[in-house]
């Protein structure tokens, strides 16, 4: 038992190795300007959402993930809670709020609860996902 885990080892290094992260200016098309360059997003279908939000257009913002390819990055599934923006210099976790039903969520869109649009709220990625 103890050989097989420690040849696991090297290929679960080599694996976290291949995660990182981009920050830039969040452009609209899920591109970031990152320098001069800018890169190509690619996520799946709930962090697309949060790259279409047009309040977080031309913010300071990061992503995780991986490079893929020339110019092209792969974001992390929205469980990981992979967007941060930075807001005076604070780096916050990019979410959502609704203030008549006290839900969080990653994605903008309308509350699952009362239907109503949430609002962007970005916190503080220590904290408890509920409102003090």
């Amino acid at each position: 038992m103890k050989r097989r885990s420690l040849f696991a080892l090297p290929g679960l290094l080599l694996g976290a190795a291949k995660e990182s992260s981009l920050r830039g200016k969040l452009l609209g098309g899920r591109k970031l300007r990152v320098g001069s360059r800018v890169v190509q997003l690619e996520s799946d279908e709930p962090v697309g959402k949060v790259l279409d939000d047009e309040r977080l257009s031309g913010s300071d913002f990061e992503v995780l993930g991986e490079v893929v390819g020339e110019g092209k990055f792969r974001i992390l599934e929205i469980h990981t809670k992979p967007l941060y923006t930075y807001v005076n210099g604070e780096r916050l976790g990019v979410s959502y709020w609704c203030d008549i039903c006290y839900i969080r969520t990653y994605a903008p869109g309308k509350c699952w609860c009362c239907q109503e649009d949430t609002k962007l709220d970005p916190k503080d990625p220590n904290t408890p996902d509920r409102k003090p």
